[in-house]
């Protein structure tokens, strides 16, 4: 596979794609739906909540909080995570602005 090249998009078109990229997988999609839905932190029930094993869930979860969308605490002997609401926020924004872009009533062929 090649490079990316990334330096030649903006720094917006590159956060886009992060961000499509991150929710590029179920199980990330999955482990977002059910830390809203519990509105609290997570302390290591995701594996039964998902269904998938320790060292999977800890790969999706190190990508969202790579990219901030999540963020966790040591408790204990535990990671605890939440959402991040306000790179939540940051990241609907973006995201929003691009969906958008067909609201702009432009002549096509």
């Amino acid at each position: 596979m090649g490079i990316t090249k990334s330096e030649i998009f903006t720094d917006q078109q590159n956060q886009i794609a992060l961000y499509a990229k991150v929710f590029g997988h179920p199980a990330r999609v999955a482990i977002l739906q059910h830390l809203f839905k519990i509105n609290a932190c997570v302390c290591g029930d995701l594996v039964n909540e998902i269904g998938l094993a320790q060292p999977t869930i800890s790969q999706h979860l190190k990508e969202l909080k790579q990219l901030g969308l999540i963020k966790g605490s040591v408790e204990g002997t535990s990671v605890c995570y939440c959402v991040n609401s306000e790179k939540w926020s940051e990241m609907k924004k973006i995201m929003l602005q691009f969906l958008d872009q067909d609201l702009i009533k432009t002549a096509c062929c």
